[in-house]
């Protein structure tokens, strides 16, 4: 009975964490949608002035990204102990990441914003709007790097609700200055730069806030830099960077491969690959949650928390991402319909999101193990599997496929789904052997000693 009732209890611990990451997930992802087409509205140029330095954009929140796993690892670890001066230093450590990380990024984004919509192969015509949007939203990158990394900081003491209000709150201030600057002051992509650099600001003012309201990241006297936690902030968070650099150059190179495959193809798989993400970002709110109790039950050293943890995580997830395969099976065409009237692409997009339906619960399977990786601190493990697995996988036989033996986009995304199926299983390799949980908790008890 009483380990019914403990595992009963850390299941309701589990949904509590993990619901309002979810939501958040999901509502930014709607608004995103919402927000691609108001500038869609204005016409292709401006789609394009938009979307020409997204790619830039992703390595750039790579970077405040990876620091913010970082983060969340070592704190829900001294949450775990109960450890508030440690979890106090590295509250000050995740504050002066933040200053760095902004200033820095955000000054090279400043100065390389007038070359980067050149490098990346804009059209003369677009140029100078892709530049200037770019410039603009560049200018809050304190801001930006403040709601990922002290958000992540916030979670990792298992507060997830609260991020996630202000993470609705900074949407919808989003969505609501887009109508205003872009229709009703006519400001069209300089309006949606400004709307996007606004909701940025206050999101990253109120995490802030929320921040240094959080008792268990409270501190006496200025932030100091610690040479001791910042070195174990880089032994996990850089190989987080190397997996989301490696990741994003692979979608760059699978997009590209596609690219030649004809207009209506491109179309077809783009708009697929959105209306997709709505039906898998939930199980990364959950990984959220996951990551930061399994941090902490690491953190308390208790093995069978640990072990029922992970295993409930999974099952969830992949419950989950099996409902959602389902849903997503269903109204494949539907939703394709939703993002574009012709026809053809509808047809050919439904074929495919029907496709990967069917594989959901493994990619559920993938993103829950990477989050309890992660919580682990251990990184490393993840960037040789997203590496070996989307090079060597995804890459490879994709451009085997398209460019050798002349095959249409079905074989394309039976290579995305082999990727995903790859990554799952490999993750899943160390949970078959109980050697490397006994090894953590050894480790993080000579670090209690």
């Amino acid at each position: 009975m009483r380990k019914a009732g403990a595992r009963w209890e850390l299941l309701r611990t589990l949904l509590a964490l993990s619901l309002p990451a979810m939501a958040e997930e999901v509502l930014a992802t709607l608004l995103q949608y919402v927000d691609t087409a108001m500038v869609g509205r204005l016409g292709e140029q401006a789609t394009a002035a938009v979307s020409i330095t997204t790619t830039i954009t992703w390595l750039i929140n790579s970077i405040s990204g990876a620091v913010g796993i970082a983060v969340l690892s070592l704190i829900s670890r001294a949450v775990g102990r109960g450890d508030r001066r440690t979890a106090g230093k590295l509250a000050q450590q995740a504050l002066l990441l933040t200053l760095a990380c902004g200033l820095v990024c955000g000054g090279a984004s400043v100065l390389l914003s007038p070359y980067i919509p050149v490098w990346m192969g804009a059209e003369p015509a677009i140029r100078a709007e892709a530049s200037r949007y770019f410039f603009i939203v560049s200018l809050p990158m304190v801001f930006r790097a403040a709601g990922t990394v002290l958000g992540a900081a916030v979670r990792a003491t298992q507060n997830t609700r609260t991020p996630m209000l202000i993470s609705m709150a900074s949407n919808f201030l989003n969505a609501a200055l887009n109508c205003l600057l872009i229709y009703v002051c006519a400001l069209g992509v300089t309006g949606a730069a400004i709307a996007s650099a606004v909701s940025y600001t206050v999101s990253g003012a109120l995490m802030l806030w929320l921040f240094r309201r959080t008792a268990f990241l409270r501190w006496e006297g200025p932030p100091r830099p610690d040479r001791a936690l910042l070195g174990q902030c880089a032994r996990v968070g850089l190989p987080v960077l190397g997996t989301s650099m490696v990741s994003c150059l692979g979608y760059v190179v699978f997009a590209s491969l596609v690219t030649d495959m004809g207009t209506t193809v491109f179309a077809a798989h783009s708009i697929a690959v959105t209306a997709e993400t709505i039906f898998y970002v939930p199980g990364y709110g959950l990984r959220t949650a996951t990551s930061a109790l399994v941090g902490a039950a690491l953190g308390e050293g208790d093995a069978d928390k640990l072990r029922a943890l992970c295993r409930l995580s999974v099952a969830m997830t992949v419950g989950m991402m099996a409902l959602t395969g389902i849903l997503l099976f269903l109204t494949a065409e539907p939703l394709m319909a939703l993002f574009t009237p012709e026809r053809p692409v509808v047809r050919l997009g439904g074929e495919m999101l029907r496709l990967v339906a069917l594989s959901e619960p493994f990619f559920g399977l993938m993103i829950v193990l990477e989050g309890i990786f992660y919580g682990l601190g251990r990184t490393r493990y993840a960037f040789c599997i997203e590496t070996f697995s989307m090079w060597g996988v995804r890459i490879l036989t994709t451009f085997l496929c398209v460019r050798l033996w002349g095959l249409g986009l079905r074989a394309v995304w039976y290579c995305m789904i082999a990727d995903n199926v790859t990554k799952a299983l490999l993750f899943a390799l160390p949970f078959a052997r109980g050697s490397w949980r006994a090894r953590l908790l050894r480790t993080e008890a000579l670090k209690r000693e």
